[in-house]
């Protein structure tokens, strides 16, 4: 016979629970003290673990919203200057330090052009002879255009379809396709014997944008020279970062991205289809994670730990891209720090720059840091030795960035730079050149000399176009950048 059921005090011990299950009426915690009771979270614990949360969330959602908001600002600054598919934001005598943008160079004249396929496919006529991509609104590599495109320089017809387009499709095209309706296509062409015009009047003649059936009447490109002009085409990174994301979710189709990342910004009120409509309590918090997040990003690029970043084990010079520009550590695992580093810091990504391709295309070497390992100072002076043979087919630069915009540094010199396009740079006996950096000039060094600020920080990118195999196979190095004096 079975006796009387068993009393609830009884139950607890006749079922031990396995170790691990039960949780601790209280928990330390870097959020303080967690209360339980029975395993159930108190009222004051409840909203406490939920702050933490959705904290955590908005600062990942940050992270990972930092590519779709420069593209984003770089969309919304272009319109500033004229209709998208039909103009061109030109530096026509180069970009100079009036120009804040993400380590823009001044050695090519850059073109910016913003590509809208929301009314249907688009011809773009490419010039020859530069070199450019083609990056989706999430800031992915979708294309190369000129020198490492498929037309390899010669200039092309290339069909931008929108989205899930499954229409007839003509011969005669190189076909690209995105996963966003925005797109941005930058490319740059080249001085000819220290001249821009060459190229820019090449441009000007050759560059054409049409939805596809309308070559015969295109609507006229509208040329906007920036060179010398005050402009700005970087994000900002405080609160109004959350408006330019949720712009861009609205605007495109969610298949673009991944089910984790959009998952990241629906926890945060940010959702297709749906308002973003924050609380007072959501606002705060999106508003810290903002700050924390532009302060993460930073100590990521500036104060790196991944020593995949750096170029030569326990050398300062790093990579523009570690993980690759498609940012992963392996086959579908994403490389998070390589990500935020890159976009917090530059802009256009495309395997031209991450890929060996002798001869041609770039690479971007770059530091932050001394030879002892510390930021550079704008009041102390500094030099950098390139030896011997440089391998470079075309030319090589070094340019000057502010720490803060990540922009040229705004100083009396309208280009912060020294680059062997400048027939002036002194060449030392053996073929190598040295580069100073500092407050002043060295004597009898002014081409070979770029000017910084007392009490600024900065850093710097070399340069090699067309780069050759002892850049590659690593026989060629540069010094690292040494103090000189205080």
């Amino acid at each position: 016979m079975s006796g009387p059921p068993a009393t609830a005090q009884q139950y607890k011990y006749q079922t031990p629970i396995a170790p691990g299950i039960a949780t601790p009426d209280e928990v330390e915690t870097s959020i303080g003290t967690l209360k339980l009771h029975d395993g159930v979270p108190s009222v004051d614990t409840t909203n406490a673990v939920y702050d933490n949360l959705d904290r955590s969330r908005a600062l990942q959602a940050y992270l990972l919203g930092i590519p779709i908001v420069n593209q984003v600002a770089m969309r919304n600054a272009l319109r500033e200057y004229g209709p998208v598919n039909s103009t061109d934001v030109i530096w026509e005598n180069l970009v100079d330090s009036k120009t804040v943008e993400l380590t823009a160079n001044d050695n090519t004249v850059y073109s910016f052009i913003w590509l809208d396929t929301h009314k249907g496919p688009l011809v773009v006529e490419i010039p020859p002879k530069v070199l450019g991509l083609i990056d989706d609104m999430w800031y992915r590599w979708v294309a190369d255009v000129g020198i490492t495109g498929e037309d390899r320089g010669k200039g092309g017809k290339y069909l931008i379809l929108p989205p899930g387009y499954n229409g007839a499709i003509p011969d005669g095209y190189f076909v690209v396709r995105p996963s966003t309706y925005g797109n941005w296509m930058p490319f740059r062409s080249f001085l000819v014997d220290g001249s821009p015009k060459p190229g820019v009047d090449l441009v000007k003649k050759t560059l054409k944008i049409y939805p596809l059936g309308d070559a015969a009447s295109p609507t006229p490109i509208k040329y906007v020279n920036l060179s010398g002009k005050s402009s700005n085409f970087v994000a900002p990174a405080d609160y109004s970062f959350w408006g330019l994301l949720n712009q861009a979710i609205q605007e495109e189709p969610p298949q673009g991205s991944d089910p984790t990342t959009l998952g990241l910004f629906a926890a945060i009120g940010i959702e297709k289809g749906k308002p973003f409509a924050p609380d007072e309590r959501m606002k705060k918090i999106l508003a810290d994670a903002a700050n924390v997040g532009a302060v993460t990003a930073r100590t990521i690029a500036y104060r790196m730990r991944d020593k995949d970043g750096f170029i030569y084990p326990g050398r300062n010079w790093r990579k523009p891209f570690f993980g690759g520009y498609k940012f992963v550590i392996s086959e579908g695992v994403s490389n998070l720090d390589g990500a935020a580093f890159f976009y917090f810091l530059a802009t256009g990504v495309t395997p031209a720059m991450a890929e060996r391709m002798v001869g041609e295309g770039s690479q971007y070497p770059w530091t932050a840091i001394d030879a002892d390992g510390h930021p550079f100072d704008g009041g102390k002076t500094y030099k950098l030795h390139l030896p011997p043979n440089i391998p470079v087919k075309d030319f090589w630069s070094a340019i000057v960035y502010d720490t803060q915009t990540r922009s040229m540094l705004q100083t009396d010199q309208q280009f912060p730079s020294v680059s062997s396009q400048d027939k002036d740079v002194k060449v030392n006996g053996d073929g190598s050149v040295d580069v100073w950096f500092g407050p002043k000039a060295p004597e009898g060094g002014e081409h070979n000399w770029v000017q910084t600020i007392p009490g600024k920080g900065w850093f710097m990118i070399l340069r090699l176009y067309g780069p050759l195999e002892p850049w590659f196979n690593q026989t060629w190095r540069p010094s690292e950048i040494e103090l000189v004096s205080k």
